[in-house]
């Protein structure tokens, strides 16, 4: 790989990471090609994409990017694939699936909406992260529920004056 490749795919590189909030960093070594297509396939089902990329040119893309990675570039040693979701915890997800089948990928580290992991013993805390969207949900849901007790019971209420008076004035 030349020079002028290297740096069109730095620059690839930066868009991707500027384009993606989710940036999963994940060590495939050891795994066949049958592993890693399956791999790839779950990857694909979750709307997660994988790529292997040499870690030079990730460390320098990363350095040229406006988001600020921590102490990311620290794990970029040995193999390294990136892979890059909208929700936050889909690739943790995926990791964590296939891993029930096979002791590979580890994970080496992630960006989660400007929040950096490292080390694979963080991948439960990813796998239980919401997403915006779950977050949301689950706020209306809150606010919904005060006002349903209220209305509820106004209803019940009613309902019964209403019987009350029925009886009295059938007497």
């Amino acid at each position: 790989m030349n020079r002028e490749e290297k740096s069109q795919v730095i620059e690839d590189l930066t868009a991707q990471l500027a384009e993606n909030a989710n940036i999963y960093i994940a060590d495939i070594t050891g795994l066949n090609a049958a592993d890693t297509s399956d791999l790839r396939r779950a990857c694909f089902k979750a709307n997660v994409s994988l790529a292997v990329v040499k870690n030079t040119l990730l460390t320098k893309a990363m350095e040229a990017s406006d988001k600020e990675f921590g102490d990311l570039p620290s794990v970029l040693k040995g193999n390294s694939s990136l892979m890059f979701s909208e929700t936050g915890n889909a690739p943790a997800k995926v990791i964590k699936a296939f891993r029930k089948k096979a002791k590979m990928p580890l994970l080496k580290g992630a960006y989660v909406e400007e929040a950096v992991f490292i080390g694979d013993d963080q991948l439960d805390t990813l796998v239980d992260i919401k997403s915006k969207e779950e977050l949301i949900g689950e706020i209306v849901g809150l606010l919904q529920s005060p006002a349903k007790n209220v209305i509820s019971a106004l209803k019940s209420g009613g309902g019964t004056i209403a019987g009350l008076l029925k009886t009295l004035s059938e007497k």
